[in-house]
């Protein structure tokens, strides 16, 4: 075994929260290491909706008019129950004077990592490289990798998704299974699909299902529903995910079936729907020292009002500015204080930067993670006044919440 020099800034996970965060430090001069545990970046055959909370964070990074430029903005959101085939609500997404300014594109997750790995540095992320073990030495962390290499961090950063070994670390409770499955891909059309720019869902009899144009040829689509012992075995063959998906669609207009069909079998992605308790997030220590998580590692979230990703790229944000307040470039430089002196100073300043973002996101995660479980709930629910009160009176309310969600503003950073 051989231990490499101090890093700055490790930054575990090149998701969209790490990524996010690195490519924030790199352009307030902070270079920081992303440790990715697979050999290249995990960009699955499928996308995301990203409300106008992200697309603030994403200019805040600088890259926000390079993905407008390959994405469409939608109009607004379109409501169907798929019991009677009617639409229910249409809620146009810049109508409400409240959510001015309310951007919303669905944009291709692999489109999203390439666009924020493009501008790191060559070497900021070292793919291949799993945590094992974290162990305290002095005001550093040490880090065991797989392959027997030892790396010492003065600031940890956890962005390691669901699973995440640095929540683990803090003592965080393990995310828990809400009770539902997803099944999502993207579907391709090379002579273009000719969909308006809207967000379509469909819900009824327990399932839910959606459809979002990207591009003029690549179209977003979602299912999601409440699985029986046998159903959990579909995951593991795609055909029968592709199957179990178009017959139980129930009355949806032909595109969301021609997406579906136009989705390569090997993109097809199925995977259990889990959350983070809201109160472990608000009580649990997210942040310890000079230890934090962020993105899927802080706020597993239902994906029922879209803002998983758009989380994500906040935390990136806040977390860049709270880390360069704490490690200014100054502080690199020579002085008169001891080593030691030097070594707590730094560690303080860092753990009060870390203090002050989970300050700034633990109430942010509570509520996200809250209102997302509420409305998978209303919407997923198979009872008779449930069903008629959502199709009838709530779907423009729930509307509202995705609205009301994505009218968080991150801030922005001082870019050098």
């Amino acid at each position: 075994m051989r231990t490499e020099m101090v890093e700055d800034v490790v930054i575990i996970g090149a998701g969209i929260a790490g990524l996010t965060t690195a490519l924030g430090l790199h352009g307030m001069g902070l270079r920081s290491l992303v440790l990715e545990s697979s050999d290249s970046l995990r960009a699955s055959g499928y996308a995301l909706v990203l409300w106008a909370n992200a697309w603030r964070a994403l200019d805040a990074i600088g890259i926000g008019d390079f993905l407008r430029e390959q994405h469409f903005e939608l109009d607004g959101f379109v409501v169907t129950s798929t019991i009677s085939g009617l639409a229910t609500s249409h809620t146009p997404f810049k109508a409400d004077r409240k959510y001015e300014g309310n951007e919303v594109r669905s944009v291709k997750r692999k489109a999203l990592l390439e666009a924020l790995a493009k501008d790191l540095p060559p070497g900021t992320i070292r793919f291949t490289s799993k945590i094992v073990c974290i162990e305290e030495a002095g005001s550093l962390k040490l880090l065991h990798l797989a392959d027997g290499s030892i790396l010492k961090t003065k600031v940890l950063i956890g962005c390691d998704g669901v699973n995440s070994i640095v929540a683990k670390w803090l003592g965080l409770e393990n995310p828990v299974f809400s009770g539902r499955w997803s099944i999502r891909g993207c579907g391709e059309y090379l002579g273009g699909h000719g969909l308006e720019p809207n967000f379509f869902q469909f819900y009824g009899n327990g399932f839910r299902s959606g459809l979002v144009p990207c591009d003029e040829k690549t179209v977003y689509w979602f299912f999601t529903w409440i699985p029986s012992a046998e159903q959990k075995n579909i995951q593991e063959n795609q055909a029968m995910m592709k199957q179990f998906v178009l017959s139980n669609l129930g009355k949806v207009p032909e595109a969301l079936e021609n997406a579906i069909e136009n989705t390569p079998l090997g993109s097809f992605v199925a995977s259990p729907l889990k959350f983070r308790k809201p109160w472990n997030v608000l009580w649990g220590e997210i942040t310890k020292g000079n230890v934090c998580v962020a993105g899927d590692a802080l706020h597993p979230m239902t994906p029922d009002i879209g803002q998983g990703g758009c989380a994500a790229l906040e935390d990136g944000v806040v977390l860049a500015r709270c880390l360069a307040e704490a490690l200014p470039k100054e502080s690199r430089r020579e002085s008169n204080l001891r080593v030691e002196d030097k070594e707590d100073d730094e560690f303080n300043r860092i753990k009060k930067g870390l203090e002050k973002f989970a300050k700034e996101r633990r109430w942010r995660s509570f509520e996200l993670i809250s209102t997302a479980y509420l409305v998978g709930w209303m919407q997923q629910s198979e009872g008779k006044v449930i069903s008629f009160l959502r199709d009838n009176f709530l779907s423009s309310f729930l509307a509202g919440l995705r609205l009301k969600s994505s009218s968080y503003d991150c801030g922005k950073l001082n870019i050098s």
